[in-house]
């Protein structure tokens, strides 16, 4: 029969009315919602599968996209800067580089990849000669953004002005970008630091307005890789330690510092808080990619700044970042070319070897930076042991968790499992001090506001296996090793409480806390000890200077820097 005999013989109903259609599209409408929220639900899954809040391991792959190629970038130096200190009528520049790429981001929250120079003191024609090596840029070209800041750790660092570069494209034949200057746009610079230049000018015509970037920019082949989807840091391996000699007074804790030969010296002591940060050589696994987790209604605002309460906290946690990370004066930089013996004693070095029974906290970046610090109840663990405030409130990292370091015994160094060396007089000496095989570095991943995926960490051993060769290193499951771990981490405690407390050797060279400071902490411990009901996070709260009354004051404050950033950007592009 035809279609038409069909629809002849169907029985004819009453007739239909519009808003029966509306029914039903709302009825649908709502069963899908529903479906989708019990997606969500915490605690369950439309697969069936116990599901937990929203977050931690992300299986979004990276594009597939044919290698692109391994650029060199060559920040030589700047010339004609303005003066943003007018007290020594100079300056303390550093460059901050960004790269963008037609390349798609597996989520639009995924950070750029950049580069931040060390900073040049009271130099207004600094040169950095800073390289660095990215690879995967795509053959369509990229755009290079600079900004230049003046360093003032006292207070925000002020913009001197910013550089754009478009490449439209690239190859093994392109003839690439030789020293060439570029004018600073001084539009989003400080308007006093061009108000004294500009001064300074009337009288001399030889004083120019406009300062100059001096960079270059070379293709040095097409990348080895599987596939070009996401771009990364080869290289330099940067490092940078960072003090806070505020906090590490409140918090009643030093630092060891040792010579190359395992010798303490003493020296002029003071308290300091030590945080440090280490590039390591990419690329890092492409499934090391994890999201935070939703475990309060507060922290998806608090990562996303939607809510007024989430922007407060976001911005409170942005300060605390730059507050523990802060450059000045007494931060200490370095670099090596690739991953070798001497960078992972540098490594060693930083978490001061076995001494201290130390437990560090830490995150990795996406693009394979490093950052840690020492955890404990003295140092606060509501506030400075957060992953969030290390991340800088990032929405998606590589990994995350705790780690310490082991000595071991010399003669179980060829077995698969090794037992810390019970050592009672010190740390080692001499060369079996610098051998990187007497020690193991045990990590895990314990993390709450991340949850990596403890499937991933044998990806996460060979990384850092690949970043500090000569090192042993054994991998824990915050759940399924948790006997194991806790015991581990307390034999660390004990050995920290048998041990004291540390002391630090820092510099006499005036990078050190002056005599008015020194009073204003006996001040800050004098009161702290007469309030004992003060919580860690509550005197650590107050030496990073974070008071309520400051948090709105903040939050305006960028919230009209990120417009007028955001104006410069727009105005860049057109």
């Amino acid at each position: 029969m035809s279609d038409v005999e069909n629809e002849s013989t169907e029985p004819v109903g009453q007739r239909t009315h519009r808003t029966d259609a509306y029914a039903t599209k709302f009825v649908n409408k709502t069963t899908a919602l529903q479906e989708k929220a019990k997606d969500k639900a915490p605690g369950t899954g439309g697969d069936g599968k116990e599901k937990g809040p929203a977050g931690g391991f992300d299986k979004t792959p990276v594009a597939k996209v044919t290698p692109g190629y391994t650029v060199k970038f060559t920040f030589h130096r700047a010339a004609n800067l303005p003066m943003a200190d007018i007290n020594t009528f100079s300056s303390d520049p550093y460059l901050v580089a960004s790269l963008k790429t037609a390349l798609p981001l597996r989520h639009k929250e995924d950070p750029r990849i950049n580069f931040r120079t060390r900073t040049i003191r009271r130099n207004v024609k600094p040169e950095w000669n800073a390289e660095w090596i990215v690879a995967n840029v795509p053959g369509s070209g990229f755009q290079l953004k600079c900004r230049l800041y003046d360093e003032d750790p006292s207070n925000h660092d002020d913009r001197l002005g910013n550089i754009n570069i478009h490449v439209d494209r690239i190859s093994e034949s392109w003839e690439g970008i030789h020293n060439q200057p570029y004018k600073i746009k001084k539009r989003m610079g400080s308007k006093r630091a061009y108000l004294v230049r500009g001064c300074v000018s009337l009288f001399s015509r030889s004083v120019p307005m406009s300062g100059d970037v001096f960079i270059s920019i070379e293709v040095l082949g097409r990348t080895d890789a599987e596939s070009g989807g996401r771009m990364y840091t080869v290289g330099p391996c940067v490092w940078s330690q960072h003090f806070s000699p505020m906090i590490g007074r409140l918090a009643g804790t030093k630092d060891p510092t040792e010579d190359a030969k395992g010798n303490s010296e003493k020296k002029s002591e003071s308290y300091n808080f030590q945080a440090n940060q280490m590039q390591l050589a990419g690329p890092v696994p492409q499934q090391l990619y994890h999201r935070y987790v939703e475990f309060r209604p507060f922290v998806a605002g608090m990562f996303t700044s939607h809510s007024f309460k989430g922007r407060i906290l976001n911005r409170t946690l942005h300060h605390q970042h730059a507050r523990i990370y802060n450059y000045d004066r007494s931060t200490i930089y370095g670099s090596f070319p690739s991953p070798s013996e001497e960078m992972t004693r540098k490594f060693l070095g930083l978490v001061h070897y076995d001494h201290g029974g130390r437990i560090f906290t830490y995150v990795m970046s996406l693009d394979g930076q490093w950052r840690f610090t020492e955890t404990g109840k003295e140092f606060g663990i509501d506030l400075l042991s957060k992953h969030t405030m290390h991340s800088d409130v990032s929405i998606y990292i590589a990994f995350s968790g705790e780690f310490f370091i082991r000595r071991l015994h010399k003669d179980l160094e060829e077995q698969e499992t090794y037992h810390v060396s019970k050592v009672d007089s010190g740390p080692l000496k001499g060369e079996t001090f610098q051998d990187t095989a007497n020690y193991q570095l045990v990590i895990d991943n314990d993390s709450g506001t991340y949850r990596p995926n403890a499937g991933l960490l044998p990806q996460l051993k060979e990384f850092l296996h690949r970043n500090l060769p000569g090192l042993h290193i054994t991998t824990l499951d915050c759940n399924d090793d948790k006997e194991k771990m806790d015991k581990m981490k307390e034999e660390q405690r004990s050995r920290k409480k048998k041990e004291g407390k540390h002391t630090a050797v820092v510099q006499g060279d005036g990078d050190s806390i002056s005599s008015s400071d020194e009073e204003d902490l006996d001040n800050v411990a004098a009161q702290n000890d007469e309030s004992k009901e003060k919580t860690p996070m509550e005197k650590v709260g107050h030496a990073i200077a974070a008071p309520e009354e400051k948090l709105t004051e903040w939050a305006q404050s960028d919230n009209a820097r990120e417009q007028r950033e955001t104006e410069d950007d727009t105005g860049a592009a057109s």
